[in-house]
């Protein structure tokens, strides 16, 4: 009896070890293998790899290509101070960092991560024990500038920093893979060679609305104009009107991604999302829609302009040249301010001000980028009677080259507003597509028929007698307007003297829009209308861009000969299009501040808005400029004061 019970407790016993043995290495063993795999194997990150980012066509504009990243396991090298000076050489790093970390207690450490094959040649010759090579990718873009400020680029991470690369950064960065190293349980390296790489997850590919080769048009007329009018920036928008497909979209000064820390941070900047500017006349066009939308005027309708001067809200209007009676066709053909001021009165200022916003202006666009400006659109109820003159000709309002863009495509395709986009599908790593963006229709803001007086009137702005006629494209009408805006100046606080904003606006053909341009020239020195600086651009891109898009002329050959070329002598001095005479204290002129106290010196800045620098104390005995001259960009405003003798 006594040994059956032994018997049965040890059978017992077996039992439950055969049953824990079971389930320790059947139920669970998965589990505690890879718990086993964890003690003696150690994991490195490895950067994911990026999906590729190709243009509308399929063309390449950003790859992730294979390099070698180069480490070290300080604790297998036999001379850690022979070895830094070596790969410090081959691979041009201080000596001494690399000597940091050969020398520190770390088992692995990188040494430089992506090399160019250059280096890892060099550093695969020292045949250095303890030193070791893995592959990871390197973000490449084929076309260096070719769409760099719309591509943007990447960090070491890789993380995107600008651009697409950063507006999509999560579809772009794939699951990263690891390094799996042999070690012992005290966490040193086992035996060199062993070693496992384990791939991450594929990640997504995009495919934009960019035409490369558009692109480059674009990008090479826009860089030779900044060139020769000498101009400090300048910006290309080309989009599709009927979509809202971004085809190109161009900045200078530009940059090349490959090597972006060598360009300044302003080049990598997307101005035309980023800046904004007064529109100056280019922005007449919305006015004249909202005019004709509410029925306010005809396009017969006729307006005396004043023989080039007219007196509102205490100020004084300006024409380039005199004018009498013109018609609302006439107004936008030969841009007249005082025209267009008189038609805003007719309209008022709040439904002025309901179109505006239609338009999209004070608004972001919705582009799928970051770091859109919404640029500035005041309240109506913050408008004088001079503030509705002055926005009817583009200045006291702040606009995007893309806002402008966009808000030219709804006269384009019939009164819709599109939401412009750049990015046209994403694909996974077999080729499927994950997500696919359409044309977007944000809302009508006029009729077809008004769109089409509208376009009418841009028309007749490319032709004999209009501002525009260097923006003509043989075989082809081109539907336009032309901008010239004052800039403000910080230091004066009004309006600069000599500086200018060039611009452009237009469609072709006009009678079937394939495509609407926005070209800004900022401070053009050579010329400063912007039919002669920015319409000769959009002549020479459209006239190559129709070409690409297979787009046959609509008018037969001979028949258009280009308008000659409008020579600057024949234009009338550029001043001021507002000023404030004869008040000689208004913003842009020096008033007379000799004998002031200091007090008094701030009462003018208080009235006049001036920035003006004091020195000394006491009364005024000196200031530059002298009383009554115009105080140019940029330019020194002082006065010194000095106690009375």
């Amino acid at each position: 009896m006594r040994l059956r019970l032994v018997g049965i407790v040890f059978a017992a016993a077996f039992a439950l070890v055969v049953g824990r043995a079971y389930y320790l290495q059947v139920v669970s063993g998965e589990m505690w293998q890879k718990r086993a795999e964890q003690q003696f194997q150690r994991a490195i990150p490895l950067a994911p790899q990026r999906g590729n980012i190709y243009d509308r066509n399929g063309a390449e504009m950003a790859v992730s290509l294979e390099n070698d990243s180069i480490y070290a396991e300080p604790p297998r090298l036999r001379d850690p101070g022979a070895a830094a000076r070596k790969l410090a050489q081959a691979l041009n790093l201080p000596v001494a960092d690399v000597q940091e970390k050969l020398t520190g207690k770390r088992g692995f450490v990188w040494i430089k991560r992506r090399v160019t094959p250059a280096e890892s040649d060099r550093v695969r010759a020292l045949g250095l024990a303890g030193i070791g090579f893995i592959k990871e990718h390197k973000r490449y873009y084929p076309n260096s500038e070719i769409g760099a400020q719309v591509i943007g680029f990447t960090g070491l991470d890789p993380q995107g920093l600008e651009g697409v690369e950063l507006s999509y950064d999560a579809e772009l960065l794939g699951a990263g893979g690891y390094l799996l190293m042999e070690q012992d349980a005290l966490g040193r390296r086992m035996t060199a060679g062993n070693d496992i790489v384990r791939d991450g997850e594929l990640s997504h590919s995009l495919y934009l609305t960019i035409d490369r080769n558009l692109q480059y048009v674009v990008e090479k007329e826009l860089a030779a104009q900044v060139r020769a009018m000498r101009a400090r920036s300048g910006t290309v928008v080309v989009l599709e009107p009927d979509s809202g497909r971004i085809l190109a979209m161009a900045g200078q000064p530009d940059f090349n991604p490959n090597v972006f820390w060598r360009h300044k941070p302003d080049h990598w900047r997307n101005r035309a999302i980023c800046d904004s500017f007064e529109p100056g006349s280019t922005f007449k066009i919305f006015l004249m829609a909202a005019a004709l939308e509410q029925g306010v005027v005809k396009p017969g309708q006729s307006f005396y302009c004043e023989n080039g001067r007219y007196r509102i809200g205490g100020r004084t209007i300006h024409d380039h040249r005199p004018y009498k009676n013109l018609t609302v066709a006439e107004i936008l053909q030969v841009s007249s301010n005082i025209g267009t001021a008189k038609i805003a009165k007719a309209l008022e200022r709040e439904r002025f001000h309901q179109f505006i916003e239609g338009f999209g202006f004070g608004a972001r666009t919705g582009i799928d980028l970051r770091g859109e400006v919404t640029g500035m659109v005041r309240s109506p109820a913050q408008w004088f009677e001079i503030d509705l003159a002055a926005i009817s000709f583009g200045q006291g309002i702040s606009v995007t080259p893309l806002q402008l863009a966009t808000a030219t495509a709804a006269i384009a395709n019939g009164g819709r507003l599109m939401r412009p986009y750049l990015v046209e599908r994403i694909i996974d790593g077999q080729g499927q597509v994950v997500r696919e963006q359409t044309p977007t229709v944000v809302r009508r803001v006029v009729s077809r028929e008004t769109a089409a007086l509208v376009r009418d009137m841009m028309v007749a702005v490319t032709e004999s007698g209009g501002t525009g006629t260097l923006a003509a494209v043989p075989g082809f009408r081109v539907a336009g307007k032309t901008g010239t805006a004052q800039k403000v100046d910080p230091v004066a606080g009004g309006y600069s003297a000599d500086k200018r904003i060039a611009s452009f606006i237009g469609f072709v053909p006009a009678e079937d829009p394939r495509l609407v341009m926005v070209v800004v020239l900022d401070e053009p020195e050579e010329q400063t209308y912007g039919g002669l600086v920015a319409a000769p651009v959009f002549s020479r891109i459209a006239g190559q861009a129709l070409r690409q898009l297979g787009v046959s002329p609509t008018l037969p050959r001979g028949a258009d000969p280009l308008p000659p070329v409008i020579e600057a002598r024949n234009l009338a001095p550029l001043a001021p299009l507002v000023d404030a005479e004869p008040n000689t204290e208004g913003p842009g002129r020096m008033p007379d501040l000799s004998g002031m106290s200091y007090r008094q010196v701030l009462q003018v800045m208080e009235r006049t808005g001036l920035n003006i620098r004091l020195e000394g104390s006491g009364k005024v005995v000196e200031q530059v400029p002298r009383s009554g001259e115009t105080i140019r960009y940029d330019s020194e405003v002082r006065v010194r004061l000095a106690a009375s003798t």
